[in-house]
């Protein structure tokens, strides 16, 4: 008899264990358990190492300690300032203690007499006797053994974790005559030193002790480690095999007067990401490609390079902003680089034309709009930027050869395969997806993998350090408005930036069309000011980024609507105020709009402090528990190790969001703390994938896939 496969656990439904009738049959489906699948990779959310329990009877006060005992009597009262106060009377055979809960009524209902649980926490001695205040409470029921398995629980639903422990060890029994199936090569398993699925499975679940559990997640992590990087490598492969791209030609010496042309020398990154490009775009097979690097590391020419390397093998190329300021910026650059650049033109008297760069968004209107429609569709317009203007039915290329789209984390997938989708002739565009904000390695193999990914990490020569500096209340945000003063005063000039556009009652934070007239009138009086945010119309923020850029504005304030893009290289002063209302991401992207010139640049996070004002605003160190965000910014201006530090800090949610659906099968899996298995993963994957393009001798891995992701998830994929 064949073992168990997942598909054959997931078609046998929980209704058939002992114990489940109808009603807790409904209780599982509400919190998706609904086939023995489901409730096998239902894992437990934490373990309680009875060997580390203490009695009651030899507690210290002040240490940590773990204690399982059985609720003696609850209850609930509300304190004069209107606080909810819960106290349990717990005991354990050697003794007895108070345990008390501040603002958590519900406790009273969790808490029956007679039950058993584990409680983690301080205990101190107060009127006489022992006290655990708030400590963390595991239900455990009448579960024995060394180690007790303690599972997600609802109230709602009323599904006790013994519950659930009891029903897993059943199914597992069950199983454990046919055995569940495995379908990772046995050869990467010994080679990994993996254990097997269902041992693992028996391990994650009933324990022996705590290394056989980290031996279990380590396994079912990288299975499901795998399978999204099965996924993503079977989607690369088959691009690869199936599509049909350009293989442009670079005989000519249009890239290389472009090269030529530079007024400075290109970064030994620029050289490599070039050399990666000019690579896969000269190859038969459509051109995936993601560009990340830090603030200021020259993705720009790099960019620019990818579309003259389709214009001079006479194709097309396009390059696609979020915003209209954004495409205008990236307009007026590439012009500006290109300036006096011909293209060959065999129609032509002389032979050449002079290169041909549009602009396409929502505010090119009339014959201007008709005009550069009319070039796409008979091809005399080479390059065209724009909006998502692009993707809209009036515009045709006639030889489209290349995509870049800038800050792709803006768009949706199906925007970006609708603009590759602008072709004719069959012949898919090469594409190069660019970011500004560093990806930490693991997570670019995750969220991006199905992309091959070249990585700026080194800065033009020119460009300026950036000073950090934190501001931490009122006393030392005075400096920060003298340091704008003595900046403009020597001809520069500065950002104010603000968390939100208007005032609100919810937050105590700075708004920009407050602190705009607060410092119009106070602090920076008789300096000129401007006002920028998302409530604006376009012209009216092209206006007010124009007189910024001319420098008829001494100081912008603004919102978050500056982060990306805005490139003025005069101003050295970036304010944040409330800076701890930001991410890292957005903090350091901030920091990236000055130094981007010649002159010192300052970059000052403006926070409020509860107590008294501390000398720690001109200091690197800081307090160590003051605020780890801010901290990381004034210690590196590295925007990778940035990255990393915010992975560790906030975890992978923010990667996995809905933007990457269909790829978010970690239950047990971390992209922050199994960094080593990613790559594991992936190498196993490739290794799999290019032994085996389409898995027909790993069947039971192919139906695995088609199991856990759904027609949607791959349609997704398949998109991206």
């Amino acid at each position: 008899m064949n073992a168990l496969s997942f598909r054959d656990l997931a078609e046998i439904d929980v209704g058939r264990l002992k114990g489940v009738g109808d009603k807790k049959r409904g209780s599982l489906a509400a919190i998706g358990i609904d086939n023995l699948l489901d409730l096998v990779t239902f894992y437990p959310r934490r373990w309680v190492d009875r060997s580390n329990e203490a009695r009651i009877a030899d507690l210290v006060p002040g240490e940590e300690a773990l204690v399982l005992a059985t609720v003696r009597s609850v209850t609930k009262r509300v304190t004069r300032n209107r606080r909810t106060m819960v106290n349990a009377n717990v005991g354990d055979g050697s003794g007895r203690m108070e345990v008390v809960f501040f603002n958590q009524p519900w406790r009273e209902r969790q808490l029956r007499e007679g039950l058993q649980i584990a409680l983690f926490g301080k205990a101190d001695v107060y009127r006489g006797g022992l006290q655990m205040a708030n400590p963390v409470v595991d239900l455990i029921g009448d579960r024995t053994g060394r180690i007790v398995p303690i599972y997600p629980q609802s109230e709602k639903v009323q599904i006790n974790t013994w519950e659930i422990a009891g029903w897993v060890e059943e199914a597992l029994r069950r199983c454990r005559d046919r055995g569940i199936a495995d379908p990772v090569p046995s050869a990467v398993l010994q080679r990994l030193g993996m254990l097997g699925r269902f041992d693992a499975l028996s391990n994650i679940h009933l324990p022996e002790s705590i290394r056989d559990k980290e031996q279990a997640r380590r396994r079912l992590a990288f299975d499901e480690l795998l399978r999204v990087q099965l996924v993503l490598v079977l989607r690369k492969r088959a691009m690869e095999r199936d599509q049909r791209g350009i293989a442009h030609d670079l005989s000519g010496d249009l890239v290389q007067r472009f090269h030529d042309a530079l007024p400075y020398p290109l970064t030994g990154a620029q050289r490599r990401a070039i050399d990666e490009i000019e690579r896969d775009m000269t190859a038969p097979p459509p051109m995936h490609r993601l560009l990340q690097g830090d603030v200021g590391s020259g993705k720009t020419v790099v960019a620019v390079d990818t579309r003259m390397v389709a214009v001079e093998g006479g194709h097309q190329a396009a390059l696609m902003a979020p915003t209209e300021v954004l495409a205008e910026q990236h307009a007026t650059g590439v012009r500006a680089l290109l300036a006096g650049v011909n293209v060959p033109d065999p129609g032509n008297l002389f032979g050449d034309r002079p290169l041909r760069v549009e602009l396409l968004t929502n505010r090119v209107t009339g014959s201007v709009r008709k005009d550069v429609l009319a070039g796409l569709a008979d091809g005399t317009v080479d390059i065209v930027i724009g909006t998502h203007a692009l993707i809209q039915d009036a515009v045709d290329f006639a030889s489209h050869g290349a995509v870049v789209v800038d800050e792709q984390h803006r768009y949706g997938v199906e925007q970006r395969a609708a603009l590759r989708a602008k072709t004719v002739g069959g012949a898919v565009p090469d594409m190069l997806v660019m970011t500004a904000t560093p990806i930490p390695r693991t997570a670019a193999m995750t969220v991006y993998g199905d992309l091959d990914v070249s990585v700026l990490d080194e800065l033009p020569p020119g460009r300026t350090p950036i000073v950090t500096k934190w501001a931490d209340g009122p006393l030392l945000e005075a400096e920060v408005w003298a340091d704008v003063r003595n900046q403009v005063a020597d001809g520069r000039q500065a950002y104010v930036v603000c968390p939100l556009i208007g005032e609100s009652e919810k937050l105590e934070v700075a708004s920009a069309e407050q602190t705009f007239e607060r410092l119009t009138g106070d602090e920076l009086a008789g300096l000129r000011l401007g006002l920028l945010h998302g409530r604006l119309t376009s012209s009216e923020k092209e206006v007010t980024m124009e007189s910024f850029r001319a420098g008829e504005l001494d100081v912008l304030v603004a919102t978050t609507v500056i982060e990306v893009g805005v490139d003025v290289p005069n101003a050295t002063v970036m304010v944040i105020l409330d800076a701890d209302r930001f991410g890292i991401a957005q903090l350091h992207q901030l920091r990236g709009r000055v130094g981007r010139g010649a002159h010192a640049s300052t970059c000052w996070l403006v926070t409020q402090q509860g107590n008294e004002p501390s000398a720690r605003g001109n200091e690197a160190g800081g307090d160590p528990v003051g605020n780890p965000r801010v901290e990381a910014l004034v210690a590196t201006t590295d925007g990778f190790e940035l990255a990393e530090i915010d992975l560790d800090l906030r975890g992978e949610g923010t990667l996995m969001s809905t933007s990457q659906k269909g790829r978010s099968d970690l239950k047990l899996a971390s992209l922050r703390r199994d960094r080593n298995l990613v790559e594991l993963a992936r190498e196993a994957a490739f290794e799999i994938v290019d032994n085996d393009p389409e898995l027909t001798r790993h069947p039971e891995l192919a139906d695995e896939l088609a199991l856990v992701f759904s027609e949607s998830d791959e349609a997704f994929l398949a998109k991206s």
